[in-house]
């Protein structure tokens, strides 16, 4: 299904790149028609410049330049039909428009250029996401486990959300985070949350370590652009270093464990699935998001939730639950997911049904980047 769409995509743009390269053409056709019929003093050769000048908005320099042509010489056959093709007025009208002509061709060159230029970066966006925000496993251990990246804006392929899983030696280790802002600074910042979980997720044995070191990852971040900045006097640039911040959920789901343990650090909380009913996993007390120690130095709190087979655990970060309709309504995430409990969806497919849920709530475009992971318990393998 997949490529088949793949398939079609070209196949619809080649043919409305067709339909489009038939408006120049009809153009200069029905000018050039009309001018040869009007009185000899009605003189219609100068809307033949619209000939060119659209062409550039859409096709390359070479379709502008021969459109050009091909009006250049149906104002010569008026000139020739009319009175002859030196006649002082046609000569004027042809000699504009072979500069708007010239002129259009050479904007059409830079559009092309510069489109050339734009597909490279997102080409480059995407090889990057890829390597900071990398596929979870399908399957890790008795979980199974779906994930889904929803950009706000199509040209862009990353943002500041993030995922990732990691197993141990006893379970699976999963987290997900929200970076402050967006830009460069959020993947920045995103990057390197993820590279301190990946690092330590496997090593350290309990959860408030590993939180520790999530810490000092976007710690380092800030002490490094606070030196870029040249201490306090840098400006905005320093204060907007000190405001980085990482909202982020951490869990642990032992294999062996009907439970799942996990440290709320500014996140909005997990929904579990169980029975036909959706349960907020609210934490007693969720710590500050990653990177505001300095400011509020809390302790880690690790609470524990029972997670038994067949329930489904959906994170996901406040992109979601922010989506408005033309209303201003936010996004109903735990209304809907209780409306379609009675499904029994496995992950994948729950997340396919919220994805086309949420993006046709919002009118297809989201005001925020939204990340989905759906985890659902299996029967524990021998």
């Amino acid at each position: 299904m997949g490529s088949r769409r793949r398939a079609l995509v070209p196949r619809l743009s080649r043919r409305g790149g067709l339909l489009l390269l038939a408006v120049p053409f009809a153009l200069i056709a029905l000018v050039t028609v009309v001018d040869v019929l009007v009185p000899p003093e009605v003189h219609l050769g100068p809307f033949l410049i619209a000939a060119p000048a659209v062409t550039a908005s859409f096709a390359g320099p070479r379709m502008t330049a021969f459109v050009g042509a091909v009006a250049v010489l149906a104002q010569s056959v008026v000139a020739i039909v009319r009175t002859s093709f030196t006649d002082l007025n046609h000569t004027y009208q042809i000699v504009a428009l072979v500069l708007i002509s010239v002129i259009a061709t050479f904007f059409a060159h830079l559009r092309e250029r510069d489109e050339s230029r734009v597909t490279r970066l997102r080409s480059i966006a995407h090889a990057a996401q890829s390597v900071v925000l990398r596929p979870l496993p399908h399957r890790a251990g008795p979980l199974h486990i779906a994930s889904v990246y929803l950009a706000a804006e199509e040209e862009m392929q990353m943002g500041g959300d993030l995922y990732a899983a990691a197993r141990t030696v006893s379970g699976t280790r999963l987290l997900i985070g929200d970076a402050r802002g967006k830009g460069l600074d959020a993947i920045s910042e995103a990057s390197l949350v993820l590279g301190a979980f990946r690092v330590t997720a496997r090593r350290e044995r309990e959860l408030p370590e590993l939180v520790g070191h999530l810490e000092a990852g976007v710690g380092s971040e800030e002490e490094s652009r606070y030196e870029a900045g040249a201490g306090p006097e840098a400006g905005a640039d320093a204060d907007d270093a000190d405001e980085a911040f990482v909202t982020a959920l951490v869990l642990d789901i032992p294999d062996h464990e009907p439970v799942v343990r996990l440290v709320n650090r500014g996140h909005p909380p997990p929904l579990l699935i169980r029975a036909g009913r959706v349960i907020a996993l609210d934490t007693a007390e969720a710590g500050p998001p990653l990177g505001l120690a300095d400011i509020v130095a809390p302790e880690v709190t690790v609470e524990t939730f029972p997670f038994d087979v067949g329930d489904v655990l959906l994170l996901y970060t406040d992109g979601v639950v922010e989506a408005r309709d033309r209303t201003r309504a936010f996004y109903p995430l735990t209304e809907r997911l209780a409306a379609w409990a009675g499904h029994k969806d496995d992950p994948p497919a729950l997340l396919d049904r919220l994805r086309a849920d949420l993006q046709a709530y919002a009118g297809g475009h989201l005001g925020d980047d939204a990340a989905l992971v759906a985890i659902e318990r299996l029967a524990t393998e021998p």
